[in-house]
């Protein structure tokens, strides 16, 4: 049986279109001697130019499958989302820092109903700038700012790269978890980093197609990621290391003269996310809002994601002068900024519209749903140590950072 045997089947022509990412990154392994480290294939897998998951034509962000899409975010699922933000950021925005950055825009709905929150909130931004590389997600945002919020689609501009300088709010939902992760295995007491080589696999026509499998190495002397020192134990285990997600923290930190940034994802802090009984690591794919751990199935046509080790953002933002002002459930940072004062605001009796609204809302918090896996961190720079943070007025975690 096909190993995707249970997930959709793809279309002819994105099977092609894996097929021609498949030969590009056979041809990166070949180059590198015939093992290639898993952070370089996922970056290929991901964001190879024209092949890759987010720089190709995938449908990505939606609902459901139906819509060919494999997985829904925060804002697809509810406007309170953006909302609930737009009231944690009006404040900041009425302290002089006029812009917001977006990181990671998906396909826009997050801007376009930030923007029209703080329209309401009387915070408008001076400006909306997106960091995005996709051409593709590109347009996808500006259509869906054109259609949600026409009049303040001049606002946005998008940029190729981090500004030099900036003054305001950085925002970025599911950011840091599409980002190259390094693989690591410790087997009977010894580490090995975990790659990717080529293997021949059976087409089933009498045909033969390029397909990949891992393959460990021994590491150097003195070559062993500090976050894995402290991994307890001498048990066999699969990790990962976070270097690419921990030099963007410290890019940002670097841009950011003076504001705030708030990075929403799946995550923990060190000591659970090297728990020792977390001995698979938390590599995953999604494909068709299926979730499963095979990241060589169907390349370029799946996303492959890993959890967030937050103590290891914390730390690159603090060595880039950043202060640590927040670490929360979403759950709680929803909440304590004003969520159910939002939905309160519908008619209950009005069970058409209300119904829907609250069942969104409950998976944003719902700890059975996205409520306590994804975190909220704060980071900021030049700001009033008086000026609060009602996101995380309770239930604030960064002790355990």
């Amino acid at each position: 049986m096909h190993k995707g045997a249970s997930l959709p089947l793809p279309p002819a022509d994105a099977l092609s279109a894996s097929a021609a990412l498949c030969a590009h990154i056979g041809q990166a392994i070949d180059e590198a001697g015939g093992w290639l480290g898993f952070d370089r294939y996922m970056a290929l897998a991901l964001y190879a130019p024209g092949l890759g998951y987010y720089s190709g034509g995938a449908a990505k962000f939606g609902r459901d499958a139906r819509d060919g899409s494999d997985f829904i975010t925060a804002p697809e699922l509810s406007p309170f989302f953006a909302r609930t933000l737009a009231r944690q950021f009006a404040p900041l925005l009425a302290q002089g820092l006029g812009q917001v950055l977006e990181f990671g825009a998906g396909t826009g709905r997050l801007a376009a109903d930030l923007l029209l929150a703080l329209e309401q909130e009387g915070q408008l931004p001076e400006r909306y700038a997106i960091v995005e590389l996709s051409g593709e997600l590109r347009a996808r945002q500006q259509a869906t700012l054109a259609a949600r919020a026409p009049h303040l689609a001049p606002r946005v501009s998008w940029l190729d790269t981090l500004p030099g300088h900036f003054e305001g709010i950085v925002v970025g939902n599911e950011v840091l978890d599409a980002m190259p992760v390094r693989l690591f295995a410790r087997s009977h007491g010894r580490w090995l980093e975990r790659g990717v080589i080529r293997q021949e696999a059976d087409a089933g026509a009498g045909e033969t197609a390029p397909a990949f499998a891992f393959a460990d190495r021994p590491l150097a002397a003195g070559a062993l990621p500090e976050a894995l020192h402290a991994v307890a134990g001498d048990h066999d285990i699969v990790t990962e290391t976070h270097a690419e997600a921990e030099g963007f923290m410290r890019a940002v930190g670097s841009m950011l003269a003076r504001g705030a940034a708030f990075l929403i994802d799946y995550g923990f802090p060190a000591a659970e996310y090297y728990h020792p009984q977390r001995v698979g690591g938390t590599l995953m794919c999604h494909y068709r809002h299926h979730a499963h751990p095979d990241p060589f199935l169907y390349p370029g046509l799946q996303d492959i994601t890993a959890h967030v080790n937050f103590s290891g953002i914390a730390h690159a933002a603090a060595d880039a002068g950043l202060t640590v002002a927040g670490f929360a459930s979403q759950a709680r940072f929803l909440m304590n900024a004003g969520i159910t004062e939002l939905l309160m605001a519908l008619d209950p009796n009005d069970t058409r519209s209300f119904l829907p609204a609250a069942n969104a809302v409950q998976k944003l918090l719902s700890e059975a749903e996205m409520g306590e896996l994804f975190k909220v961190i704060a980071l900021t720079r030049g700001l009033d140590a008086a000026l609060p943070l009602a996101g995380f007025a309770r239930g604030d975690r960064s002790h355990a950072l």
